[in-house]
């Protein structure tokens, strides 16, 4: 008896889907691309908020500690200290920052940040908005008022 062999040609399959890798790589590269910036775009906005917050939260702190002792003063230092920490943690990231300085009861400052964050897409206009208020601190003497 004689046995027949079968051979099988390789590449004969693939034949039919010749052209198929580049095909699908010209459709998904764009996807990936979009994919890569998203999570750019997304990391900025979210570290842009949070030096937002925590520059208004530090220049609470400075109003809420001098507003009662420096009645006129705890503006310009709260001011300062919210510039300062927008320069240290993010000048690039915190863009156009418009603060203000908040007072809308008499024992109660606080301060606004608005800022623009950058964009990697072109025509997408975000912003950040942080707000941190509190009471004045006072010192009162022992068995004082």
């Amino acid at each position: 008896m004689r046995r027949r062999v079968r051979t099988v040609r390789r590449g004969t399959a693939a034949r039919g889907d010749s052209g198929m890798t580049s095909i699908e790589f010209v459709f998904l590269t764009p996807v990936l691309f979009f994919l890569i910036f998203a999570t750019v775009q997304f990391a900025l906005y979210f570290f842009a908020d949070h030096v937002a917050q925590a520059a208004a939260q530090a220049g609470a702190r400075k109003a809420r500690a001098t507003a009662d002792a420096q009645p006129g003063a705890w503006r310009g230092e709260a001011r300062g200290v919210v510039d300062s920490y927008i320069d240290q943690l993010g000048p690039q990231l915190v863009l156009s920052p418009d603060v203000t300085l908040l007072q809308p009861e008499q024992d109660t400052v606080g301060v606004e940040i608005t800022a623009r964050v950058p964009s990697v897409f072109p025509g997408l206009d975000l912003t950040v908005h942080a707000r941190s208020l509190g009471p004045v601190e006072r010192f009162v003497p022992e068995g004082g008022n």
